[in-house]
């Protein structure tokens, strides 16, 4: 038996890129994952805007989630909805958020996961509560927990599609299983309080 590896729980709730790192090993999420990831980038691309649609199709068909694009979305300084009920796909809002999901899914697909990934993959949960961008955008976590099992989805049959050998489309899918996993974490852990470390002799 391997010995113990030693992690600074405390650590994980303050430093984000020591939680991904502990995140990433636990799982093994390694640099063959990322690589398999980038090599989906050229297939994936085209088809990101289905994605899109498909996914605000989800969002603005629930009253839950729908409500959330009413108040003015961080960055945009267009003309906003009277309500709800005057969403739809064509509304300035929303077509602002399909272009930062669309450029969030080139990142996650395309980029070097480095430093500057995981901040981004932190950030990507933080925004959608109160601590970033507008104080009134507070999504709930289960509609966050929603969104993220119906990207899961989209995304995994769409490599599931890809003309992959056997081995590879394998090896591809359970990458990025592993990403969503982490990425769901990075939303998770801005909508709970951080947790006390006991001592060891507790």
């Amino acid at each position: 038996m391997s010995e113990t590896r030693q992690i600074d729980e405390q650590r994980l709730e303050e430093d984000v890129a020591y939680r991904y790192e502990y995140l990433a090993e636990f799982m093994g999420f390694d640099s063959d994952d990322v690589s398999a990831i980038h090599a989906t980038a050229p297939k994936l691309f085209p088809l990101l805007p289905a994605v899109v649609e498909a996914t605000y199709d989800k969002l603005l068909h629930f009253s839950a989630t729908r409500r959330h694009f009413v108040p003015r979305q961080h960055g945009y300084e267009g003309e906003l909805p009277e309500s709800d009920e005057a969403l739809n796909h064509d509304a300035g809002q929303i077509r602002f958020r399909k272009e930062h999901l669309r450029r969030y899914l080139m990142t996650v697909i395309g980029n070097p996961y480095d430093a500057r990934m995981t901040k981004y993959l932190d950030v990507v949960g933080k925004i959608h509560t109160p601590k970033a961008g507008n104080k009134q955008i507070d999504v709930p976590l289960v509609q966050m927990n929603a969104l993220m099992g119906v990207m899961s989805d989209m995304l995994l049959k769409a490599v599931s599609n890809l003309e992959l050998d056997a081995e590879q489309k394998t090896r591809t899918l359970l990458a990025y299983n592993k990403l969503l996993w982490i990425q769901n974490d990075l939303i998770n852990r801005h909508y709970a309080e951080p947790q006390p470390v006991l001592a060891k002799n507790q």
